[in-house]
């Protein structure tokens, strides 16, 4: 029971501190350009894309070290309904952000400055946790099949 748990935990983490690596590197990478629509704060499509195919790594990565700690057992299953209902309670707030449609000034801005003014559509946060929980489940699995 203490291996699950310590599993689900440390998943989580890592999950977590992969997440922020992988989109500074992706802000780092792109640039303020090619990450909002011209002009504005608003993600861009390639941006968008880029985030899908960076939650479901980490997700996957998250569970396989998930069920590595574990050592069989359900933890996989419980980090990721742990995933997916953090990841809506997250996402809830962004509905209630007013999109500004700010304009974003033509030369670069710093990457915080960035995160703070980012906006994308308002479905966007509902599908991560539905990507992450999957992810997890295909780490899960991996882990499984190695063992």
């Amino acid at each position: 029971m203490a291996r699950s748990i310590i599993g689900v935990v440390v998943g989580y983490v890592a999950m977590f501190v992969l997440i922020f690596l992988a989109f500074t590197a992706e802000f780092t990478l792109l640039g303020a350009d090619h990450a909002f629509k011209p002009r504005s704060f608003v993600a861009s499509n390639r941006w968008i894309a880029i985030a899908f195919v960076i939650n479901f790594v980490v997700a996957v990565i998250g569970g396989f070290i998930c069920a590595m700690i574990a050592k069989g057992g359900k933890a996989p299953v419980v980090l990721a309904i742990v995933v997916f209902v953090l990841g809506l309670l997250f996402a809830i707030p962004s509905l209630m952000v007013p999109h500004t449609g700010a304009v974003r000034p033509t030369t670069n801005i710093p990457m915080f400055e960035a995160m703070q003014k980012a906006e994308e559509p308002r479905w966007v946060p509902f599908t991560f946790p539905i990507v992450g929980a999957a992810g997890v489940l295909v780490g899960g699995k991996l882990k499984k099949r190695s063992a």
